[in-house]
């Protein structure tokens, strides 16, 4: 049973880091796009998305600590171990949210993750190739 979630939490793994360059490619893609078309804000475009990615990834990310951390021997060390990694991603996601969004994410009306946060990109990108 242990070697399942084994293989679980490296899916888990595997995944966000897939989630994570899949995401840079968007990213580049839509950057490329509006600067080939002569529109502004490409670079913003591009902090907005790759942000969004980093973001999709991590949290994936925390899902396979958990994963791997649950089905783990039970010890006080690695509890510490993952209390450790959750609140360094925590504080890294944190700080990627406010430099995307430039607010507190404590002040914002909606929450929004990183997947979110891709997701809309591409969909501005889209109405604004159909104009």
């Amino acid at each position: 049973m242990h070697e399942v979630f084994d293989a679980v939490a490296d899916g888990f793994e595997l995944t966000g880091v897939v989630a994570m360059v899949v995401g840079f490619l968007v990213s580049f893609a839509l950057a490329g796009r509006r600067l080939w078309r002569g529109q502004d804000g490409s670079f913003a475009l591009l902090r907005t998305t790759m942000g969004g990615a980093i973001l999709l990834g991590l949290e994936i990310l925390v899902a396979a600590d958990l994963v791997r951390t649950i089905t783990s021997e039970p010890s006080l060390e690695n509890v510490g171990v993952l209390a450790i990694i959750v609140v360094l991603r925590t504080v890294l996601s944190m700080s990627i949210s406010i430099e995307i969004e430039g607010t507190l994410p404590w002040r914002r009306a909606l929450t929004q993750s990183g997947g979110a946060v891709l997701a809309q990109a591409v969909a501005n990108e889209r109405a604004n190739g159909e104009d």
